[in-house]
């Protein structure tokens, strides 16, 4: 999902005149940094016999309770020492720690059969699972192989049949355990639940730790947080490609905010739209092949969309308000945008040509940011109600409103996870803002972020399969 920025967008369109203009970046930027390091990702992926009758769980509507899946010690991990063993038991925290974080299973660790009387044999262990209420066994082991190389077999058992249910193989480099993890943590969300995992999503946000602030990305979880950008000048309100390949993003490298194009694999930054003044906020279109955003004409801002290059931009929006923050549905046929038309700042809705214009929010004296679920059903984003933000979402069918966030401080700038259940934000609830994750009904906040200040997230979709 995309995110814009919130009052700062409006604010910095406000304060432009007609005779306050600044220098524009007119060509393309070279790359300004080396690609970042990338999580290696493993070389073989191998999918193991299972019994040939399927057993099916079902999981209607997200009514059905957590799956009780047991978790045993992962086999080979305490035997291994060094580099390997390290690697071993990074992958086995973050598998469980991915299992845990979908909210899908109850699970039982080691910790829970200490009292039960383990053989080895797969009929009697699994009667002895079954006797402390799981339904489903993981069984996984991990080994090395010379050169440095993990080899991890994972399989699921159906307790009440005995089958195997699931089994994959994964090798690959010691860098790549997490990324293992990740990958046989989806497999299983995948399998049980019947919708994709998030492990292997990404979230790009802003941070200044490094003096400036820059484009930084980092793992679903938090982990493997690194820059992506280096121009020492303000970058922010990244916004994901379709494909994952790269993100957009707004930046005050040549003088007045353009924006910018940094590639994922190559680190090569490219200038996007550099015409006009103040180009903020972009947002891609679902198919990948134009962006919308706002740019300041005067002493407002309109929102303009473009093919995905930057060229044959067009004007969407014609007020004498600020227009800001658009944020292109996922559908395509829609654009979720600021407008401060009606006074205050508020959430409209347009077609993606710029007709059918209808105001969403009136809740709250200050609405902005809006960002959408995969599906297009509902947006949610920055509602001040009692003197500072909160995040709210809004299902558009009905226009029923929640409110999710209610901890002292602001919190603003929201992004949905790709399956919709999550949704990361800043937040400045401990002091200096930071990048926040919780359950799309607001349960379970968890700070993502802690060096520097940290702001608009924007969650990845779902890579490529």
């Amino acid at each position: 999902m995309t995110r814009r920025p919130t009052s700062p967008a409006l604010a910095a369109a406000a304060v432009v005149t007609a005779v306050a203009a600044f220098a524009l970046l007119a060509l393309a930027i070279a790359p300004v940094s080396a690609a970042p390091q990338q999580p290696s990702e493993p070389d073989a992926v191998e999918s193991l016999p299972q019994d040939d009758e399927p057993v099916t769980i079902v999981l209607e509507g997200g009514q059905r309770a957590q799956i009780r899946l047991a978790f045993p010690d992962t086999e080979g991990v305490a035997a291994l020492g060094g580099d390997p063993g390290r690697g071993a038991r990074e992958l086995d925290s973050t598998l469980r720690a991915d299992l845990q974080a979908t909210r899908i299973f109850q699970i039982q660790g080691p910790w829970a059969f200490t009292a039960l009387t383990l053989t080895g044999d797969r009929g009697h262990d699994f009667e002895q699972y079954r006797s402390v209420g799981n339904e489903i066994v993981l069984l996984g082991s991990v080994a090395s192989e010379p050169g440095g190389r993990l080899v991890f077999e994972g399989r699921l058992y159906d307790l009440a049949s005995g089958q195997a249910i699931l089994a994959k193989r994964y090798r690959g480099p010691l860098s790549s355990a997490r990324r293992i993890a990740h990958t046989f943590a989806d497999e299983v969300v995948q399998f049980l639940a019947g919708r994709r995992g998030i492990a292997l999503t990404r979230i790009a946000f802003t941070s200044d730790r490094s003096g400036a602030k820059e484009i930084f990305l980092m793992d679903y979880d938090g982990a493997n947080q690194r820059p992506i950008t280096a121009h020492r000048s303000t970058s922010l309100a990244a916004t994901w490609h379709p494909n994952g390949a790269h993100v957009a993003y707004t930046s005050f490298v040549g003088g007045s905010p353009a924006i910018y194009r940094a590639e994922l694999a190559t680190g090569r930054k490219t200038a996007l739209v550099t015409d006009g003044d103040q180009n903020i906020s972009p947002s891609y279109s679902p198919d990948g092949r134009r962006i919308v955003f706002s740019r300041a004409l005067g002493a407002n801002s309109e929102i303009f969309a473009a093919d995905a290059d930057g060229s044959n931009a067009r004007r969407l929006t014609h007020s004498n308000a600020i227009d800001a923050s658009p944020a292109w549905s996922p559908k395509g046929h829609e654009i979720a945008f600021t407008s401060s038309r009606a006074g205050n700042p508020h959430v409209y809705l347009m077609d993606a040509e710029g007709a059918n214009l209808r105001r969403l929010t009136f809740d709250g004296n200050y609405n902005d940011g809006a960002a959408w679920d995969l599906e297009g059903d509902k947006l949610a984003y920055a509602s001040r109600r009692r003197g500072s933000f909160d995040v709210a979402v809004t299902e558009l069918s009905t226009l029923d409103t929640r409110v999710l966030s209610s901890a002292p401080g602001s919190h603003e700038e929201p992004t949905f996870s790709p399956d919709g259940r999550r949704i990361a934000f800043s937040s400045t609830r401990t002091g200096a803002k930071q990048v926040w994750v919780m359950d799309a009904d607001g349960a379970n906040p968890q700070a993502l972020t802690g060096a520097g200040r940290n702001e608009s997230p924007a969650w990845s979709g779902y890579p490529p399969r």
